[in-house]
């Protein structure tokens, strides 16, 4: 790997980072520093088109469901499309009371596009689907 790349690598991971440590400190606002603007996220019957309507629905279940919450993740690849793009996929999980653990059938898949826009690696789309679907 070129030097450039390790330093991108690390420079997506730290964005990544950031961004898990404000969903901890339940700060919708620092969560969202790193989204483009016109940033996307997916998640199963949501879609929040645009960095605004993600920080706006993350306060709210900040403020709900996902209160004192922290997230699990482990980076499964980053792969690079063309010099100012890479794709993320990690398996990620929420973390409630104070758990260690999630359990296997709360893990999902994610997938992180990002795009360097004038030197500065950013989020520009999220998604993420459950990494088992229920039996019937």
């Amino acid at each position: 790997m070129s030097d450039t790349r390790a330093a991108d690598v690390a420079a997506i991971r730290a964005v990544l980072a950031e961004s898990y440590r404000a969903w901890e400190a339940g700060d919708a606002t620092a969560m969202v520093a790193d989204y483009t603007e016109d940033a996307t996220a997916i998640l199963p019957g949501s879609l929040r088109d645009g960095r605004e309507a993600v920080r706006a629905s993350m306060d709210l279940a900040f403020a709900g469901p996902l209160k004192s919450t922290s997230t699990w993740n482990r980076t499964l690849g980053i792969r690079f499309l063309g010099r100012d793009a890479a794709l993320v996929v990690n398996e990620s999980g929420i973390l409630f009371g104070g758990a260690s653990e999630v359990p296997d059938a709360h893990k999902v898949y994610a997938t992180w596009v990002l795009e360097k826009r004038d030197g500065r690696w950013l989020i520009a789309a999220y998604h993420n689907s459950p990494m088992h679907l229920p039996t019937a």
